[in-house]
C-alpha cells in the first residue's frame, strides 16, 4: 500500500463477467484515481476501458485503461477475477489444478512489479485460490485477501430481512467457513439491533439454503453472478482505501482459531489500508465449532489433492 500516494490505482486482473462489473462498479462508486484492466484478451480489455471512457463526463474523474502486469507496480490493491471454465467430462480437481496453474502464472508476473501491495483474490473457488496466491506471493496473509463468505453473509442478510420485513442492513448475521457447500450460518451470534430472531427452526434451515444455493439458482437462471459479487468487491476495495477497520467476512488464513490452522476460510476481519488488521474471534457454541472445522478439513483435503 501506498498510503501517502497522490494516486490510488486498482488493477483487475481477468474481465469476464466478474471483472468487468467488478471494474465498472468501482468506476460508478470512484473507488481510486486509476484503474487498469488486464486480461490474456487483449482486445476484451481494451474494449471495455473504452466504454468506461465514454462514460467517464457523467462521472469523477478516473484514469482508466488496459495494461499489462507493468501496471501493477503502483497498484494499492491487483483484484484477480481470472480463471478457467471447466471443461466437458473434466473433474472438479483438473479444473482445480488448472485454475491452480493460472494463478500462479499470474501472481509470478504480478511479483515481477509489485512487492507492497494487496492482493484481493475473487476466483472460485476462492478459499482455495486465496490459499495458493498467499503461499505463491510469500506476502503475509494480511495482504492475501479471498472475497471469502462476504457475499453469503450478504445473502443470509438479504433472506433474513426479507423474512421478517426489516431493513438487510439492520440485519446482523454471518455466514464462516468455505465460500460453498459446507458453510454454515452463526445463528447463535444472528440479530437485529441486539435482539433475538423471531425465527424457528424449519424458518432458519430454509434461509439457510437459500443462502446457500444461491448461486446455483443465478447460474441455472442467466449463467453467471457478477452483481452482487462486484459490489462486495467494492465494499472490500472501500474499506482498504479509506482505512475503515470495517468487519467484513473475508477469506483469510487462519491460525489456531477454534483449533483450525494452515487454511484460508471466510470469518469476520477487521479491514483497514494494511488489507486484515485482525481476525475477530468468535464466540460461538459446539456445533457451530464441530461445522466449522468441518468445513476446514474439507478444504485441507481438497489442497492436499492438488498440490503441484
Amino acid at each position: 500500500m501506498h498510503p501517502n500516494s497522490k494516486k490510488t490505482r486498482i488493477v483487475v486482473i481477468g474481465v469476464g463477467a466478474v471483472g468487468s462489473t467488478t471494474a465498472y462498479t468501482l468506476l460508478l462508486r470512484h473507488g481510486m484515481d486509476e484503474l487498469v484492466l488486464i486480461d490474456a484478451n487483449k482486445e476484451k480489455a481494451i474494449g471495455d476501458a473504452l466504454d468506461m471512457n465514454h462514460g467517464l463526463p457523467f462521472l469523477s474523474k478516473t484514469k482508466v485503461w488496459a495494461g499489462t502486469y507493468e501496471d501493477c507496480r503502483e497498484a494499492d490493491i491487483i483484484i484477480i477475477t481470472a480463471g478457467a471454465a471447466q471443461k466437458e467430462g473434466e473433474s472438479r480437481i483438473d479444473l482445480l489444478k488448472r485454475n491452480v496453474s493460472i494463478y500462479e502464472s499470474i501472481t509470478s508476473e504480478v511479483l515481477k512489479y509489485n512487492k507492497d501491495g494487496i492482493l484481493l483474490i475473487a476466483s472460485n473457488p476462492v478459499d482455495i485460490m486465496a490459499y495458493f496466491t498467499w503461499k505463491k506471493s510469500g506476502w503475509p496473509a494480511h495482504r492475501v485477501i479471498g472475497s471469502g463468505t462476504l457475499l453469503d453473509s450478504a445473502r443470509l442478510r438479504y433472506l433474513i430481512g426479507e423474512k421478517l420485513q426489516i431493513d438487510a442492513r439492520s440485519v446482523h448475521a454471518h455466514i464462516v467457513g468455505e465460500h460453498g457447500d459446507s458453510e454454515l450460518a452463526l445463528w447463535s451470534l444472528a440479530n437485529i439491533a441486539g435482539t433475538e430472531l423471531q425465527l424457528d427452526d424449519s424458518e432458519k434451515e430454509e434461509i439457510f439454503n437459500n443462502t446457500k444455493n444461491a448461486a446455483y439458482q443465478i447460474i441455472k437462471s442467466k449463467g453467471a453472478t457478477y452483481y452482487a459479487i462486484a459490489l462486495a468487491l467494492d465494499r472490500i476495495c472501500t474499506a482498504i482505501l479509506r482505512n475503515e477497520a470495517a468487519i467484513l467476512n473475508v477469506s483469510t488464513m487462519l491460525t489456531d482459531y477454534h483449533g483450525i490452522s494452515d487454511v484460508y476460510l471466510g470469518v469476520p476481519c477487521v479491514i483497514d489500508h494494511n488489507g486484515i488488521r485482525e481476525v475477530l474471534p468468535l464466540n460461538i457454541n459446539e456445533q457451530e465449532k464441530k461445522l466449522l472445522n468441518s468445513s476446514a478439513q474439507k478444504l485441507k483435503e481438497l489442497i492436499s489433492s492438488i498440490e503441484l
